[in-house]
């Protein structure tokens, strides 16, 4: 197996606003998350966030440590937080072994030593913060996760979000995640935008046909950009920027945030009439 690793430092939003956009989609957009037989990190300045992808096809694969987290193992000072977006698998954590069915997440507390990945079509995203205290190891199961309906079909944001890890929950350092899902004919999600300074997100967009995309919208609400992002590509969004984003058909994101505050509530609402 191979594990490799790339560093994203955090951009200020005054920067921002003067890249064009090969230098957005260099400092924010993740494309080569999921590799066969290989475990793959993007480490960012945004709160010390990791985003990762592990695609054992039908090998096993361990967490190893990479150079930026400064430790032994990967998880001595860390939280991870793994989310099977492919065919069941396994995830066996210090010898106890956990079945991750399509759509299931598994937290994995900081101190963990041996992680192994399983499954022949399993694709697992990973998401990683810095930890201070140990949590106990738990499946999250899709069906377990918390469901709020948000929007209407007359704006084509009409949505089911699975709280999988939020303040109510399942207990993290500072991990909250979810999985968003579209009604048939929704495409916009997190519209009305917000931002929340308090705290970083990443955003994964899977599900995606070979020839859409999602239009991803980012920046300051007065000085918005966008990205095309594809089938299984992530965004690193700060937490200055909105994160935003209409597709050219049906998708599936998994959102993710580490910062100051797991309040899932803990947000700054824009206006409609405020984005430029």
């Amino acid at each position: 197996m191979t594990t490799d690793y790339d560093i994203r430092f955090a951009i200020d939003p005054v920067t921002a606003a003067t890249m064009n956009t090969g230098e957005l989609r260099e400092h924010f957009l993740i494309e080569d998350l999921f590799a066969e037989g290989a475990v793959n990190w993007t480490y960012t300045h945004y709160d010390r966030m990791a985003v990762g992808g592990a695609v054992p096809n039908g090998a096993t694969l361990r967490l190893d440590t990479i150079k930026p987290t400064g430790t032994a193992e990967f998880l001595e000072r860390r939280e991870l937080i793994a989310a099977n977006i492919g065919e069941a698998g396994t995830i066996t954590v210090d010898g106890t072994e956990y079945a991750v069915g399509a759509r299931d997440m598994l937290y994995i507390g900081m101190g963990a030593k041996d992680v192994l990945f399983a499954g022949a079509g399993a694709k697992y995203y990973l998401l990683s913060a810095p930890a201070h205290v140990t949590h106990p190891t738990t499946l999250i199961r899709q069906s377990d996760a918390k469901r709020l309906e948000m929007g209407s079909q007359a704006t084509a944001n009409e949505r089911t979000i699975y709280q999988f890890v939020n303040a109510d929950s399942v207990k993290t350092c500072q991990l909250v995640v979810g999985l968003t899902s579209f009604a048939p004919g929704s495409v916009w999600n997190t519209m009305p935008a917000h931002v929340h300074d308090r705290r970083m997100e990443a955003y994964l967009y899977f599900d995606l046909q070979p020839d859409a995309f999602v239009l991803h919208l980012m920046g300051e609400p007065d000085e918005t950009r966008h990205l095309i992002v594809r089938n299984e590509e992530a965004i690193i969004s700060p937490p200055w920027s909105i994160h935003s984003g209409a597709g050219t058909g049906s998708y599936t994101f998994i959102w993710a945030m580490a910062g100051d505050n797991v309040d899932y509530t803990d947000v700054e609402k824009v206006g409609m009439d405020e984005l430029l």
